[in-house]
């Protein structure tokens, strides 16, 4: 433990050495930032005036972590911020309306004056511009359409760009749903490589997408970044969370360097760093006790297994992410133990309906008892149907696979 602080403490005397203008952590409510925080405002009190907190705050976090930020924002008293979505420019229509001009353009022979010459849509403003009125009062009249000024929710993303089922890597496009499909349809610039191929065809039958992490997370963070002239990011990212993590800190280590627009035009770097790179999910919660460090009433949360063992919720993150569904012990089969009523909405709001395709898709037509029953049927006898895609839960099994690690960046 000793080791690792010592390590850490020198990480920061690092980054916080190139800082010419203002170093900020990234934090999300969670042990790891909180610890990294901590860390940093009793080793390096002299940089309180000019450390600011940015919480990234998607709008699906989960209450507890959320009641914590705030609260660690009152009582340790350094500069504080909460990131916002961006909100819609302009009036825009919601997938299902997407889905119905399209057709209408098909069935007009007017799709062409929206392709691009390979077949890809031009733009989805291109496709929402080709839009008779005559729908156009009929999506009103139906709540098809995104107002102006609608801000960037988890809804609006699911909507315009799919579900978080998968993990980065396994989500290879991204764009809005109805680019994909217009690309899945009309385009002759598909790859012929099989694995490719076999992702266009789940693609087909799945919303999914990854693009609710740049803008619930990353884009808002960025923005703010630039606003408070950040040029050091200080994040609680551990490699052995992932094999990509790993990955980034033996090729990069604890700091590395790249480029913003605002830093740029001084002629400075960019600058992140991550000090407890070598840390465990043991070291958190040894250094959590010996300096009696405050956490979220989340990880003391969780449920009793058949056998009465309890099990605690081990991380944080927004509450809607699928990612990892294709591990035993994932997200959304926490949440559906912990959280009841926010899985029901993520599952009865549509989830659900691609979790099943999902689980039809992977079977290659092979067929279950589960194919008679639909997605809200499912959610009402055998909610633990979810809780996997790679297999078959008739029972309340969450447990029987004992703890496996996985990596949502590339599940």
């Amino acid at each position: 433990m000793e080791y690792k602080i010592d390590k850490a403490i020198e990480a920061i005397k690092s980054a916080l050495a190139v800082c010419k203008h203002r170093p900020a952590i990234a934090f999300s409510g969670g042990k790891d930032s909180t610890v990294l925080w901590h860390l940093i405002k009793t080793r390096f009190p002299e940089w309180a005036e000019r450390f600011v907190i940015i919480y990234g705050n998607t709008g699906v976090e989960y209450p507890e972590c959320v009641k914590f930020a705030r609260q660690l924002k009152q009582e340790w008293k350094w500069d504080f911020y909460e990131t916002v979505p961006e909100k819609t420019e302009r009036e825009g229509l919601k997938y299902a309306a997407h889905q119905e001009v399209l057709q209408y353009l098909i069935n007009t022979g007017k799709i062409n004056e929206v392709l691009k010459d390979d077949g890809k849509l031009k733009s989805t403003a291109t496709l929402e511009n080709a839009c008779p009125e005559h729908l156009r009062e009929k999506f009103r009249k139906e709540k098809l359409i995104w107002p102006e000024g609608t801000r960037k929710s988890y809804w609006w993303c699911v909507d315009q760009y799919g579900w978080p089922l998968f993990g980065k890597a396994a989500s290879k496009l991204k764009a809005r749903r109805i680019n994909i499909d217009c690309f899945l349809r009309f385009s002759e610039s598909q790859s012929e490589d099989p694995k490719l191929l076999s992702y266009y065809e789940l693609l087909k039958q799945v919303k999914f997408s990854q693009a609710c992490c740049d803008i619930l997370k990353k884009e808002p963070s960025e923005r703010l970044q630039a606003e408070l002239d950040v040029d050091v990011i200080f994040k609680g990212l551990m490699a052995a969370e992932s094999r990509s993590r790993q990955t980034n800190f033996i090729t990069r280590g604890y700091l590395f360097e790249s480029h913003r627009p605002h830093t740029d035009k001084y002629g400075h770097s960019f600058w992140h760093c991550n000090p407890i790179s070598i840390w465990t999910d043991e070291d958190i919660w040894e250094y959590i006790r010996r300096f009696n460090v405050p956490y979220s009433a989340l990880y003391d949360m969780g449920w009793a297994d058949k056998d009465k063992a309890y099990h605690k919720i081990k991380r944080n993150g927004c509450m809607g992410c699928g990612t990892d569904l294709l591990y035993p012990n994932n997200h959304m089969a926490m949440l559906r133990r912990t959280h009841n009523k926010q899985w029901m909405a993520f599952m009865k709001n549509g989830m659900a309906r691609e979790i099943q395709k999902i689980q039809i898709a992977r079977r290659n037509g092979q067929l279950s008892i589960l194919d008679v029953y639909d997605a809200e049927e499912l959610l009402e006898i055998r909610p633990c149907a979810f809780d996997r895609i790679d297999k078959f839960i008739l029972g309340d099994d969450t447990w029987e696979d004992g703890d496996m690690a996985f990596d949502p960046e590339v599940a």
